[in-house]
């Protein structure tokens, strides 16, 4: 599931987006402060931010110059200025796309489906995520350690892709139900242990020094490290 940034300072307007957005499947992350927002951006995996221009504390344009200090994450900006060099500004600081208020909703949804759709054209041609010695092979379904490797299920393979495409960070449970079940499904999350413990036992018996880099992080979840 694709999960999008909304940072606006007006309630309303998240409200309203999200509104459109949620009954395409996608997860939305509201925040009314740029400041909060950059913070979010370091902690979580976003796909897609939508950003007002008109914020107070910090502008979307400075908002949007220091995500670019540390993510190529696209941004669409939202703005009640139609003028031409607020549109060059706001593409010069990095800007992927540009709407003016008030916007159409059907012309919202398909600037968000064209840049998430362009994404995912660009990561089926990565058929490999290599991290240290592990080769997490795309195609195939299976993970590769120096000559040691082990064909996945489905879900497991989903569950070691978000974990080793962002090696550090802690993933909730929640988060890996998110990754590797399908949206609107009901699921446990002690179904993700389940199969945690079972990849686990899968990689060892493989020969994977797995208790080396697949950590279970106490009343929170798991991570890659």
């Amino acid at each position: 599931m694709r999960t999008i940034l909304l940072v606006d300072d007006e309630q309303r307007m998240l409200n309203l987006i999200e509104l459109f957005l949620l009954p395409l499947g996608y997860k939305c992350v509201k925040e009314t402060s740029g400041k909060k927002a950059l913070e979010i951006l370091k902690q979580e995996k976003i796909n897609l931010v939508l950003l007002d221009v008109m914020m107070p504390e910090m502008d979307g344009w400075e908002v949007c110059e220091k995500i670019r200090q540390f993510s190529d994450v696209p941004i669409i900006m939202l703005t009640a200025r139609a003028n031409k060099e607020d549109l060059v500004k706001g593409l010069n600081t990095g800007a992927d796309d540009y709407i003016t208020k008030p916007f159409d909703e059907k012309e919202l949804v398909a600037r968000v489906n064209a840049i998430l759709r362009r994404i995912s054209d660009d990561e089926t041609k990565q058929v490999e995520i290599i991290y240290d010695e592990f080769k997490l092979d795309k195609e195939m379904y299976s993970l590769h350690y120096h000559d040691l490797n082990v064909q996945l299920t489905l879900k497991e393979f989903f569950i070691i892709e978000a974990l080793i495409s962002r090696p550090k960070k802690t993933y909730t449970r929640e988060e890996l139900l998110d990754a590797a079940w399908e949206y609107g499904t009901y699921t446990d999350t002690r179904t993700v242990d389940s199969h945690i413990r079972n990849l686990r036992d899968k990689l060892k018996s493989s020969g994977f020094p797995i208790d080396e880099f697949l950590k279970t992080v106490w009343g929170i979840g798991y991570k890659w490290s």
